[in-house]
């Protein structure tokens, strides 16, 4: 599918977020494309070959879409990473160094 320039397109982004920078690409696309059809025509899962097409995580603006979401103008198409660590386990970690250096603080009385 071919980029178009007809005043009936959409404007979306596709923009893929590394550690030190962000991959963003513009696109103008036919109106009934979907998520699938913007991340191809974007080139981005050719150039970064880690970006799993079938198990990989895609959304509009931060929410969660199934690749055959239709798109609407001005939407931006977001590529996510898989997680380094899970969240739940970094917080009881840190809850657990919290406790152990809060015990033995001192004598009461002291200044």
């Amino acid at each position: 599918m071919a980029q178009t320039d007809s005043k009936d397109s959409l404007n979306i982004e596709v923009v893929y977020a590394l550690p030190h920078k962000a991959d963003l690409i513009r696109l103008k696309l036919p109106h009934g494309c979907s998520l699938q059809q913007a991340l191809e025509v974007s080139g981005l899962m050719q150039k970064y070959p880690e970006i799993d097409s079938k198990n990989g995580r895609f959304g509009i603006y931060g929410k969660l879409c199934n690749p055959a979401t239709l798109l609407r103008d001005q939407d931006r198409v977001e590529i996510y990473r898989p997680l380094q660590a899970d969240p739940k386990e970094v917080r009881r970690r840190r809850a657990e160094e919290g406790k152990a250096t809060k015990k033995g603080g001192g004598a009461a009385g002291e200044v």
